[in-house]
């Protein structure tokens, strides 16, 4: 089955972005991907200078304009969509960071908010959001059995074989990796690790301009690149096949030699 990958440059205006979204689904849809991924923020660029109470303004409910929009255009044009959005808390100037998987029909059938916050290398995201306190379960789609991660959460190997466990076949994580020192190495590093040691694609769209790197990748479940987007602004597309992920996983049976008997022997 083909997947797009959507990797662009989100503006601090929320309206100007929904119109690209749209746009970019329609796109996809046009050249047969039966899924598309899009970044994490593409709602919105936040600059340093958004306060929290400013943010918390602008994010909506699962059932706000933002998503219903965005269901609205994988129903017209008969595609799954994989995003993310600022959903409001119930904590004062504090959002979720969240994804959403939509189906070809326009419901939204799975949710996921981001459990590790990017409190690292100079960045306090817990200063504006507040983590969510569960991994969804991996849901079926077009490409096989997803399981949704966050940028930050690719660092966190626990979270990548918790999901693989349960049954995830691909993960799909929207990401917006921000530029530095040894960060595209480590980007493309974790992610390819994250492939290979649980058999499974890593779908990684990521925000590019700004202050992110941009490389949204495609690996497929023995660590080979399929895609990388480099700079460039658009869609990628990739192919997904389920019969590699059984392939690798009887060839390399990792999940399988897992000795969970005796990992919690170890204490500090």
């Amino acid at each position: 089955m083909k997947a797009a990958v959507i990797q662009f440059k989100a503006s601090t205006k929320k309206e100007d972005n929904l119109k690209k979204i749209v746009s970019y689904i329609s796109k996809a849809a046009a050249k047969n991907a039966t899924l598309c991924a899009f970044p994490e923020f593409m709602m919105f660029y936040t600059n340093s200078s958004q306060t929290s109470k400013q943010l918390a303004s602008l994010a909506e409910t699962i059932n706000g304009t933002f998503v219903t929009t965005i269901a609205k255009a994988a129903k017209d044009n008969h595609i799954q969509v994989v995003g993310s959005f600022y959903e409001k808390s119930k904590k004062k100037d504090r959002v979720y960071d969240t994804s959403f998987v939509i189906d070809k029909s326009g419901k939204v059938i799975s949710t996921y908010r981001k459990i590790h916050l990017y409190d690292a290398l100079g960045f306090k995201e817990s200063d504006k959001m507040i983590s969510g306190s569960k991994i969804a379960k991996p849901v079926k789609t077009s490409i096989g059995k997803i399981g949704m991660m966050i940028c930050y959460d690719l660092r966190f190997p626990e979270m990548s074989r918790s999901l693989a466990v349960a049954g995830s076949e691909v993960l799909i994580i929207p990401s917006a990796w921000v530029k530095g020192n040894m960060k595209e190495e480590h980007w493309i590093t974790i992610n390819k690790t994250r492939a290979i040691e649980n058999g499974c694609y890593i779908i990684a769209p990521d925000q590019v301009g700004n202050i992110y790197c941009g490389r949204s990748l495609v690996v497929d479940p023995y660590g080979k690149i399929l895609l990388d987007m480099k700079k460039k602004q658009g869609i990628g597309f990739v192919n997904i096949d389920l019969d590699i992920v059984k392939q690798t996983r009887k060839v390399l049976p990792l999940l399988k030699n897992r000795r969970t008997d005796v990992y919690p022997t170890l204490k500090a």
